[in-house]
């Protein structure tokens, strides 16, 4: 019995040596497999009734560090969360140029103040106004240009996310089925459950790279994955992520509008908890670093238009000077909305071709109108224009189109007008801008202050939009400021498409910013008309209200007398997507000479007003834009500042160059640390030619030491059997 007892023990060690050097071999074969592990088995002995039986070959085991693969996995999410920031990053900065580049915006913005001044110092000459138009109509394509390319950017982010869910879903379908065989080999005791945890830890990896992951396992060898906020991926079956991408996207274009899909899981919006991984770096860009560089640009656009348009308003052009004017403001209803004059007056004169005044009035101290409606304000100047002292003027007309922008026309070329205005009703009196008020509902006293009368109805625009007046935003606020209401305040909505007052809003003491965008969109009239939310602006919120029709929008306060709501929380007409429309007016491109450098000279010896080719004060004006600080309000990563357009153009631009800078240090720091972990794992889970060697050569030698003991009693008993017969 001794003899058939040592046989088996010999023969399961010759089995187990055999089965060690299989292993070996797979681990040598798979040096360079990309995720592989070292495997190994425990030898076993085999005990049967309290005697030595042989020995036996335990389950094949990897050799992982589960704290290591944990480590990789966080920093492999990070890695690539800077990777795809980094890339648009960089893309973004090729738009811009660098600061101190000569092809960058910030560049074009002191090209365009040198221009004005080159034209301040000699306005008569032609080649100075070309100049100034070239300049202006570089900086506007580059404005355009640039903006399309940014929302093009975004566009293209939001189709990386959809195409990264959908790998995120392939991946989850692989780690399923993965977990499928390894839980159904480990039941049935099947050879290569290691081989294909090895495999599920190559998805897991591919996995970390698109989002954040966390896990753990059931004790049957089955895998749980969920994000690292709690949001299952994989539970017996796939979770699936699913995300509608934009067709197109626009500045006013925003995930917290609506109008960009979230991500979702079970039918739960998980976009906002996503901390990491290749999903979160897009939609930062997407959602924050881009739009706020967006609103840098039509911040930069919406000064400059006003800014320069405000001083333009004040000239006139000569000898070009129009015999009819319309203005770029749209109103509602004319018939209802009032305008009041408040302090200062407004002049008409009328020129002859030869720049010399025919005849000339002041709105307030000749006309007659202080304040009224737009259209009364309309039917006394035209009065007043058909019965001057001059012949061929009994046609002339001041009206408002069908868009409710003012147009006055003298019917006669020979004739052309001029606005000014000055301190008072006399003639010869200080020019001064007028301050109006402005009824902007016509129901509840007037609702907002300007200053200058052309400006105000954009008479004689420098800069033109495309886009009217259909968003509003209020300043950045804290999600839950309080917003200074006492008792109730109510809001009235009025649009070109429905008219006056097609909806109100009642807001209390309690109400947040998030209550109003509440109100607005659950309200089935408001909601039809009007779509409300908070946009992430820098540090805090902007309060966004739009018609969703695209129609120009007048939101006003009913409140009597008023509380200062709208301006308490700073809601006016937004900026946004201005860069993407300013130009300059089309028929100054055509005719150079419509750019206003003067404006009319009052003559005390003859009493009268004249224009003169060579008066140079509003060029100066529009020069001294670009020399004095302007005030802008918080884009973005800027706060509110008072700088030059030049100075804010530079910051911007040399922002994104350091956020650039910093995601491309960041980035190669953090692809470092992975490399580093990957590395660490490799050593202790990685194998190594060395030892794998070495180990060969001990179960050589013990499969020949077994084999020699098999022989051996072999031998013996085949002896034994021989003396036996």
């Amino acid at each position: 019995m001794a003899l058939l007892s040592g046989l088996q023990t010999t023969l399961s060690g010759m089995k187990v040596a055999q089965n060690q050097l299989d292993i070996i071999s797979r681990n040598i074969a798979n040096v360079d497999t990309e995720g592989y592990t070292r495997k190994t088995a425990q030898q076993n002995n085999v005990v049967l009734a309290g005697y030595n039986a042989g020995v036996k070959l335990g389950d094949v085991k990897r050799t992982v560090n589960q704290g290591l693969l944990r480590s990789f996995l966080s920093s492999n999410s990070l890695t690539t969360n800077l990777s795809a920031q980094n890339d648009y990053l960089s893309k973004a900065e090729t738009l811009l140029g660098t600061p101190q580049g000569d092809n960058s915006l910030a560049a074009n913005v002191s090209d365009l103040q040198a221009y004005f001044d080159t034209f301040a110092t000699d306005v008569t000459s032609a080649s100075n106004r070309y100049s100034l138009l070239t300049s202006a109509q570089s900086l506007t394509s580059r404005l355009n240009s640039v903006s399309t390319e940014i929302q093009k950017l975004r566009g293209d982010a939001d189709i990386e996310i959809r195409d990264t869910v959908d790998s995120i879903n392939k991946t989850l379908d692989t780690l399923a089925e993965l977990n499928d065989s390894i839980v159904k080999y480990t039941v049935l005791g099947y050879e290569g459950v290691a081989d294909l945890e090895d495999q599920r830890d190559t998805a897991l990896r591919e996995l970390s790279s698109y989002i954040d992951i966390t896990y753990y396992q059931r004790e049957n060898g089955e895998m749980v994955i969920q994000t690292k906020s709690g949001a299952t991926l994989l539970d017996r079956d796939p979770h699936k992520l699913s995300h509608t991408a934009i067709a197109q996207a626009s500045a006013t274009t925003s995930y917290a509008a609506g109008s960009i899909s979230g991500i979702y899981v079970d039918g739960v919006d998980i976009t906002k908890s996503i901390k990491d991984g290749k999903l979160k770096g897009l939609i930062e860009i997407r959602d924050t670093t881009l739009p706020s560089l967006q609103a840098q640009l039509d911040e930069l656009a919406g000064v400059l238009k006003d800014s320069i348009n405000h001083v333009h308003n004040q000239g006139t052009a000569y000898p070009n000077t129009p015999s009819e004017m319309t203005g770029t403001r749209s109103f509602l209803d004319p018939d209802t909305q009032s305008i009041r004059i408040d302090e200062g007056d407004v002049r008409f004169v009328i020129f002859d071709e030869n720049g010399k005044q025919v005849s000339t009035a002041s709105l307030k101290g000749d006309i007659g109108f202080s304040k009224g409606t737009l259209s009364g304000m309309a039917a006394q100047i035209q009065t007043w224009l058909r019965t001057v002292d001059t012949p061929n003027m009994q046609d002339a007309t001041v009206t408002f189109d069908q868009t409710g922008k003012l147009n006055i026309n003298t019917q006669n070329s020979n004739y052309s007008i001029g606005i000014i205005d000055v301190a008072n009703s006399n003639a010869g009196a200080a020019q001064q801008d007028v301050k109006l008020s402005f009824d902007a509902d016509g129901a509840n006293g007037y609702d907002r202050e300007f200053e200058g009368f052309a400006s105000f109805f954009g008479l004689n625009d420098f800069f033109v939009s495309d886009s009217n007046e259909y968003i509003y935003d209020s300043k950045v606020m804290a999600e839950n400021a309080n917003l200074g209401v006492k008792g109730t305040v109510t809001l009235s909505f009025s649009d070109s498409e429905r008219g006056i007052d097609f909806g109100r809003l009642e807001i209390n003491s309690n109400d947040s910013l998030r209550d109003i965008v509440n109100k607005i969109n659950n309200d089935p009239v408001l909601s039809e008309n009007l779509r409300a939310s908070l946009i992430p602006n820098g540090n805090g919120y902007v309060l966004r209200i739009e018609d969703v029709g695209g129609a120009q929008l007048e939101i006003t306060e009913l409140s009597n007398p008023q509380t200062g709501f709208l301006e308490n929380i700073g809601l006016e007409p937004s900026n946004a997507s201005i860069a993407t429309t300013i130009k300059v007016r089309e028929d100054i491109t055509v005719a150079p000479e419509l750019i206003a450098n003067g404006s009319p000279i009052f003559n005390d010896n003859t009493g009268k007003y004249e224009l003169n080719q060579a008066a140079n004060d509003i060029a100066n004006a529009m020069a001294k834009v670009f020399q004095e600080s302007q005030t802008f309000e918080q884009s973005g990563t800027i706060g509110k500042t008072q700088t030059t357009l030049a100075n804010y153009a530079s910051t911007f631009v040399g922002n994104i160059a350091s956020a650039a800078n910093n995601a491309s240090s960041e980035l190669e720091y953090q692809q470092t640390l992975t490399e580093s972990i990957s590395l660490k794992e490799a050593q202790v889970s990685g194998v190594d030619i060395d030892e794998e060697l070495s180990q060969m050569i001990i179960f050589q030698q013990t499969y020949a030491a077994c084999a020699q003991a098999f022989t051996a009693s072999k031998e013996i008993l085949d002896l034994l059997l021989d003396m036996v017969n």
